[in-house]
């Protein structure tokens, strides 16, 4: 099998930059995956894990939304923030998961609550949890 690069950008560093075999994302239309020779496109990356084979190991980062280009077999991945399953601190994620969800059990329309923002928070928290069960 052959290989490409891979590349993974926040805002505020570079996650990820090396040779790869294959990567698997979270698309806005789904979860797609990409080989050696892939046909260049762009599209959107949701809250979701995107998994990559190196060498003989498999690993996971947690992502948010983004977008990602694919072209010349480099694959370049920017979103808004990214997070390792190996870096990821379980117990934070899991009082941040509680918080949003306590702040969703209030009644809408509640004029301190933003709702959207707390769903949002929720989704990146189980998101975070679910990632970082897959280092195990």
């Amino acid at each position: 099998m052959g290989t490409l690069y891979l590349e993974v950008v926040t805002p505020e560093k570079s996650l990820i930059s090396q040779e790869v075999q294959t990567v698997i994302a979270p698309g806005s239309l789904g979860e797609f995956g990409i080989l050696e020779g892939h046909i260049p496109f762009l599209t959107g990356i949701m809250i979701g894990g995107i998994r990559y084979v190196s060498g003989e190991k498999k690993e996971y980062i947690a992502v948010t939304g983004g977008f990602v280009e694919v072209h010349d077999n480099k694959v370049s991945i920017l979103v808004d923030s990214a997070e390792k399953a190996i870096e990821i601190d379980i117990e934070r994620a899991q009082q941040s998961m509680e918080r949003a969800r306590k702040r969703l059990e209030k009644e809408r329309g509640t004029e301190d609550i933003d709702f959207m923002r707390a769903e949002l928070s929720l989704a990146r928290a189980i998101n975070r949890i679910k990632i970082a069960g897959k280092r195990l």
